[in-house]
């Protein structure tokens, strides 16, 4: 059963106790909480950028040296797509937001 905690006399209207926020204590054996999957960031070939900005980009926002950049701009050349980022979903955005502010073609997607 949920805690419950007392609310202070605020008027009539008022409810004498609210539920706390938290873990269930009723859980039953059927009951299973998924995991949290990370959200990933897929960057998309495009006619415009050169394959060498791109693999700057990779380089510049993630760090990456320059060989993955390039195995990763490759991937996306080659394949029309590739995965450069992973995580939870506001990091997700940002690298996303970051991409798009460089002129790159990225979007999100929930891993599997």
């Amino acid at each position: 059963m949920a805690r419950r905690l007392p609310v202070a006399a605020a008027g009539a209207a008022t409810p004498d106790t609210i539920e706390a926020p938290g873990k269930r204590e009723d859980v039953g054996e059927h009951e299973v909480t998924e995991p949290d999957r990370p959200w990933l960031v897929i960057v998309h070939n495009d006619p415009i950028n050169l394959m060498s900005y791109v693999t700057w980009v990779f380089q510049k926002l993630f760090g990456y040296p320059r060989p993955k950049a390039h195995e990763l701009m490759l991937r996306v050349h080659n394949e029309g797509r590739a995965v450069v980022s992973s995580g939870p979903r506001e990091k997700a955005e940002m690298d996303c937001f970051r991409l798009h502010a460089h002129g790159l073609w990225a979007t999100l997607s929930r891993s599997e």
